[in-house]
């Protein structure tokens, strides 16, 4: 081995843990650039091809003979590439599909693969993190993959969705078993309990409304206070000018007329053939409690298909002043968007600002 080589050998061996976090968070910068709509072939084709790429680099870097440093290298990092493009891809999705509230886990899963990625040293641990983070990719694939061939939403396709993963995850385990069998001997206890904990977490959180109703995603919502809908169907929509500040407030100040309606409007993203419906439930802050109270919950139509989403909207009229808000969800409560708006009464109606939604 040349001079030069052994260099590069002991810079890498010295750095080894630093390179793959690199690898891990460019492939998740990468996905979360370049991915479109979430019913996209080619897309789904891809995030397929990564899953499949993790598989393989699990199966070689856990084999004996491919401990020589220079092919160590090479499948270590397409492996953490290939789960960065995985994570970065599903939190792009779910981000749409819902609000940073109901995104936030997938944050907190890239941050543990990051720690993780330093910690855990051992071979041993290390096979039994790549295959939780493998079935955890598995497992989120499948929450929006199945509903897509389905054309259905709901706690049913959640949980078909979810044996379909476990039935995945098992015949790889299968494959690993025949390939790597000593290896995997050590690891099957702990990778037993960590896949339940992924399982069962999963299942937690999507019946605590945690998970965003993906394959649904919001593309537009807005409060109006005029609304019409054209002959060639595009929206006319109207509301007050804004000034710069109202750019950075948490929520949008209304001065209404009392008597006067206000329209609330979205455009939500759903896959070709998969109609469901939403609801929009208005409610406004109880000032002596504090707690916010529902005063209409009104259900919508949803047709799949639109790439801009499909338009719809809800009015609500006899609004008091004070703190309203509308929330954008699946008929269970899985949180899609939600619209903070602040009611002030006005005598005069405002001058209003118009434009066309196609």
């Amino acid at each position: 081995m040349s001079a030069r080589l052994r260099q590069i050998k002991d810079w890498y061996e010295t750095n080894e843990k630093s390179v793959s976090t690199i690898s891990l968070i460019a492939g998740f910068v990468f996905d979360s650039l370049t991915l479109q709509r979430i019913d996209n072939f080619r897309d789904n084709l891809w995030l397929s091809l990564n899953l499949l790429l993790v598989g393989t680099c699990i199966i070689f870097l856990n084999r004996q003979k491919f401990h020589e440093s220079w092919k160590h290298f090479w499948l270590l990092n397409t492996l953490q590439f290939g789960l960065g493009n995985i994570l970065g891809g599903f939190f792009i999705l779910y981000f749409r599909s819902g609000t940073l509230s109901a995104s936030w886990p997938f944050l907190i899963l890239l941050l543990f693969a990051l720690v993780a990625n330093e910690l855990f040293q051992k071979r041993y641990a290390r096979l039994v993190l790549q295959l939780s983070f493998f079935y955890l990719a598995v497992f989120s694939f499948s929450i929006f993959l199945v509903p897509i061939f389905l054309h259905q939403i709901g706690p049913f396709v959640f949980i078909l969705s979810g044996m379909a993963s476990l039935l995945v995850f098992w015949l790889f385990i299968l494959l690993l078993k025949k390939l790597i069998s000593e290896r995997f001997k050590e690891s099957s206890r702990p990778l037993f309990f960590a896949v339940m904990a992924i399982f069962f977490g999963i299942n937690v959180l999507y019946f605590a409304n945690l998970i965003p109703p993906i394959p649904l995603s919001l593309k537009d919502a807005g409060i109006y206070q005029y609304l019409s809908r054209d002959s060639r169907g595009s929206y006319i929509i109207a509301e007050e000018k804004k000034r710069f500040m109202d750019y950075f407030s948490f929520h949008e100040t209304i001065h209404l007329v009392p008597g006067d309606s206000l329209y609330a409007y979205n455009a939500i993203f759903s896959p070709t053939n998969l109609d469901t419906r939403i609801i929009h439930e208005w409610q406004y802050r109880d000032e002596e409690t504090g707690k916010w109270l529902t005063a209409a919950r009104i259900p919508l139509l949803l047709s799949g298909g639109r790439s801009g989403g499909f338009r719809t909207y809800s009015t609500k009229s006899n609004l008091t002043e004070g703190d309203w808000r509308v929330n954008i969800a699946t008929p269970r409560g899985e949180l899609l968007g939600r619209i903070n708006l602040r009611i002030i009464s006005a005598s005069v109606r405002p001058p209003l600002i118009y434009q066309v939604k196609k």
